[in-house]
């Protein structure tokens, strides 16, 4: 009885160790469905950055706005892809999948960060843009780093060259006093915030439907409190005008002429600093130009890429 339970248990591992080679050759001979590419990438011990890539050719790496993340750039993934692009979309520590932690949200972390997944990704000569509060993060990088990585600038609706007026510069729609308004209302209300954002974010009450509305809710609810303050405080404190004079490749500026949260008159002040830079206005949009004038925004994108 004893040498017949020895037998079974012996042939039990034999099969097992069987169906593990099997296992491990249909593995081997299995083409992978995917690319390969890391969906987390590391930044610095404990920091890990969401980066959507997606397609194949020239790169094109786009940053986010506060407080949304990389996934607000969803209709700018597909028109890139569609036309021949790998799509680089990186999420800022703080906000969306990316990891929240304790710490600095300035404009220089988050250029060290991008410099760090452009490395890692070995990326050369990309298109880099940036929307809002990301519009800013990328003209800092661009002049941080003398433009490593990439070979032309897109901004869209940024955040920029100040954000909040100021003795020397009288533009834009807030003072400092409003913003330490919303770091308040951020770390009291922030559904407040939300829904105070929301109603000034589009041109108008129909310009942005009822569900793109609550898909980009979805996306700032995402984002970590603490970030939005810290970040809110950078926008508040940081002046631009040196590192925008500093900048020597092409440079689209794309702005609605509606926009309520980064007005026009910024862009005026970025095309003026940057030379040679080319200015589009997008006539009926607000700060949310991307979705509003989906159309013509992707086209003009696309334009300014594929221009030699």
């Amino acid at each position: 009885m004893k040498t017949k339970m020895i037998l079974m248990s012996l042939t039990g591992i034999l099969f097992s160790q069987f169906l593990m080679t099997i296992d491990g050759l249909s593995q081997t001979k299995r083409v992978p469905g995917s690319y390969g590419r890391q969906e987390f990438i590391e930044v610095e011990p404990n920091v890990k950055l969401h980066v959507t890539d997606l397609g194949q050719g020239p790169p094109v790496v786009l940053i986010h706005g506060w407080p949304l993340s990389d996934a607000m750039y969803e209709y700018q993934y597909a028109a890139l892809v569609e036309n021949g692009f790998r799509v680089i979309g990186i999420t800022l520590r703080g906000f969306g999948l990316s990891d929240k932690p304790a710490g600095k949200y300035d404009y220089d972390v988050f250029s060290d960060d991008i410099k760090i997944v452009l490395e890692k990704l070995k990326i050369q000569d990309a298109t880099i843009g940036g929307f809002s509060m990301g519009g800013a993060t990328v003209i800092h990088y661009v002049a941080k780093y003398n433009a490593a990585h990439v070979s032309k600038l897109a901004l869209f609706g940024a955040a920029a060259p100040i954000w909040t007026k100021r003795d020397d510069f009288n533009f834009g729609a807030w003072t400092k006093a409003d913003v330490d308004g919303l770091i308040k209302l951020n770390n009291t209300n922030r559904p407040q915030l939300f829904e105070n954002f929301g109603k000034i974010f589009p041109a108008s009450e129909t310009s942005v439907s009822p569900g793109h509305g609550a898909w980009l809710g979805t996306i700032q609810s995402q984002a970590s409190p603490y970030a939005m303050a810290e970040a809110m405080k950078t926008l508040r404190d940081s002046d631009l005008r040196g590192d925008l004079k500093s900048i020597k490749i092409p440079t689209l500026i794309l702005h609605g002429k509606l926009d309520k949260i980064c007005t026009y008159d910024l862009a005026e002040q970025m095309h003026a600093l940057v030379k040679g830079s080319i200015l589009v206005p997008l006539e009926k949009s607000g700060h949310a130009l991307f979705i509003e004038e989906l159309d013509k925004f992707n086209s003009e994108l696309l334009s300014f890429i594929n221009k030699k």
